[in-house]
């Protein structure tokens, strides 16, 4: 539970980021300082999509392969996409 926890955490931080975006068009800031807080942001997803990333090959992946099987090749098959995914956003 306590990687939930951390999960939920982390999202409510970039919630807040998200947030913080919304008032700085609002109050129209500096364009290049909004660019600089949407990388920021897009940073902290990427982070957590790794985090999440190396749980799901760390505990779903890892316990499918040990019990082998159509599953195995479906969750190496389904962590492969979601890689991928990563990689080309």
């Amino acid at each position: 539970m306590k990687a939930k926890q951390d999960h939920h955490r982390r999202l409510r931080r970039i919630e807040g980021q998200v947030r913080g975006l919304q008032r700085m068009v609002e109050e129209d800031k500096y364009c290049i300082d909004i660019l600089t807080q949407v990388s920021a942001a897009n940073s902290a997803l990427q982070s957590f999509a790794l985090a999440l990333l190396e749980e799901h090959l760390a505990h779903c992946v890892a316990e499918a392969t040990a019990k082998g099987g159509p599953e195995a090749d479906a969750k190496v098959k389904e962590a492969t996409a979601a890689i991928a995914r990563l990689v080309r956003s």
